[in-house]
């Protein structure tokens, strides 16, 4: 399929799948003129791409896990089980860090009378 049609049919825009692209995310052929060709399952892959996305893990993480998931869902083989633990315990760290930083802020508007 082109890149409109896969496009169209994951409802993820042009401009998207060719970041996919450039980040080592999605592969296309080319044909003798120069157009993407996608297989058959790209838009299996543009939603394992999404859904990692929006669990927050970086494009170079998803590029490590993405040929370790199996079947039509998000079955994650377990090689890559202590990559995603250990951004997991980084997005917490992350959190504890803000959750901190919230309360000073806090703090410094109540000391301002706000």
């Amino acid at each position: 399929m082109r890149i409109g049609e896969l496009a169209g049919a994951t409802g993820v825009g042009v401009r998207l799948l060719r970041y996919y692209e450039e980040q080592g995310l999605l592969v296309p052929r080319r044909t003798p003129g120069g157009h993407r060709v996608y297989a058959g399952d790209a838009p299996l892959t543009v939603r394992r791409i999404r859904m990692l996305l929006e669990a927050g893990l970086p494009t170079r993480v998803i590029r490590e896990v993405l040929p370790c998931i199996e079947g039509d869902g998000m079955v994650v083989h377990p090689c890559v089980s202590g990559q995603l633990r250990e951004q997991l315990r980084e997005m917490d760290r992350r959190m504890a860090e803000m959750r901190a930083s919230r309360g000073s802020l806090a703090a410094i508007l109540a000391a301002a009378g706000d």
